[in-house]
């Protein structure tokens, strides 16, 4: 029988399919695993859909990169004759709904797969996924594919006015049992995934985002040029995340405004999106615009995170949230909603920070208020942290792995 370790000698060929390397939490933290499975001595290929996003200089030597160049999702037409089993599906997706343009890396990533033939695929999200099945499909090469997902898909159909969204769950239904391994970043979502796409719970292994990275902790240590953080200020309330619905800005705003009437507080919320005016104009007529800051997007959140006085996610749903685990390996008390899925999970349910219902403005003031008078430890925030580290993700990624290998 082999050893665990000369297993990893001959499965060290790993590719990581991603639409793009954009600012989202998907492509950071699938940067982080490649990264980290490279420093295990393994040959990591990067596969994009196409070849932009703001991590692209993060990319570490090593990696290599292959640009499928994608123009436009109809290009995915050319594979038909490859997967006839399949052609009625792919055609019904692109023809019924506005798709996705990813659908047209499935010939290039055949390519890839026959030319580099790697040992595992690793793909993300829902319809990248897909891609990644068709295109072994279409290559009839022996790489394994690991699907993962990263959100509360009931969730994400439920609220998404787009029918492209809505058939995510008959694409998990029908195509993910094709893989070799379905990957959820928390319970909740695997629960969730079983749920609605019909696949038995016991063949979906939960695998926590790999989040905390030695970088992240040295940029931690950065300073900050935002003038709330200087000596005599106010405690400081922060909040990440692009602005939009799921992340009900308008609830932590709210909530912060009822925090106003009995302590002197200022709150900053990092991020982007198409809600920015709408927030503006609520944050005026409020009138608590001198007391809360929308700096837009920040290079190095986690510098503000290890200087403010209480984190504050306000969603109504999510994946697994990074920026919650970020900001615990930064030593920065949290709140959360207790929203599906992921929250609980990482505070323990409760037990490194309170959990308040969704959309309830008083119960999250009064969390602020309570957090900013009693924290927990610095340390004990840190320590918790650390369970969601880039080393124990790459460990369970390779046992999981190596549990493939062992059934072919």
């Amino acid at each position: 029988m082999k050893t665990t370790k000369n297993y990893f000698y001959q499965y060290q060929h790993i590719a990581i399919f991603l639409r793009a390397l954009g600012h989202g939490g998907v492509g950071r933290t699938m940067l982080n695993l490649a990264a980290g499975l490279a420093q295990k001595g393994h040959k990591i290929d990067l596969v994009l859909g196409r070849c932009q996003g703001r991590y692209l200089e993060d990319i570490p030597s090593g990696i290599e990169i292959f640009d499928l160049s994608v123009r436009s999702p109809y290009q995915a037409l050319k594979t038909l004759p490859y997967i006839p089993k399949y052609s009625g599906a792919l055609i019904k997706i692109l023809f019924t709904q506005i798709p996705h343009w990813i659908l047209g890396a499935i010939p290039g990533l055949s390519r890839y797969l026959v030319r580099n033939s790697p040992d595992v695929l690793i793909s993300a999200l829902g319809y990248p996924n897909l891609v990644a099945i068709l295109a072994r499909e279409a290559a009839q090469v022996d790489t394994s594919i690991i699907v993962t997902t990263r959100t509360n898909l009931s969730l994400e159909i439920k609220n998404a006015p787009r029918r492209r969204i809505r058939a995510k769950a008959e694409v998990a239904r029908r195509f993910y049992p094709l893989a070799e391994a379905v990957v959820a970043v928390s319970n909740g979502v695997a629960d969730d995934l079983a749920e609605i796409a019909e696949l038995p719970r016991d063949n979906i292994t939960t695998i926590y985002n790999p989040t905390v990275t030695p970088d992240l902790l040295a940029k931690a240590k950065h300073p900050v040029g935002h003038a709330w953080f200087q000596s005599g200020e106010p405690p400081v309330i922060l909040a990440a995340g692009r602005f939009k619905p799921q992340k009900d800005f308008f609830t932590l705003i709210r909530g912060f405004a009822r925090v106003r009437q009995s302590v002197s507080a200022k709150l900053i919320i990092i991020g982007e999106g198409k809600l920015r005016p709408q927030l503006e104009v609520f944050i005026r007529r409020l009138g608590i615009a001198s007391e809360v800051d929308l700096p837009g997007f920040v290079a190095n959140p986690y510098s503000y995170m290890s200087r403010s006085d209480v984190f504050v996610l306000s969603s109504t749903w999510e994946g697994l949230p990074n920026v919650l685990i970020e900001a615990l390996a930064c030593g920065c008390p949290v709140i959360s909603t207790d929203c599906p899925s992921g929250a609980a999970e990482i505070l323990a349910n409760g037990q490194y920070g309170p959990l308040v219902p969704v959309g309830d403005e008083d119960a999250l003031a009064q969390a602020m208020i309570d957090c900013l008078n009693s924290p927990i430890p610095e340390e004990n925030l840190i320590q918790r942290g650390q369970e969601f580290s880039v080393e124990r993700a790459c460990d369970q990624y390779l046992k999981l792995i190596e549990n493939i290998h062992n059934k072919n």
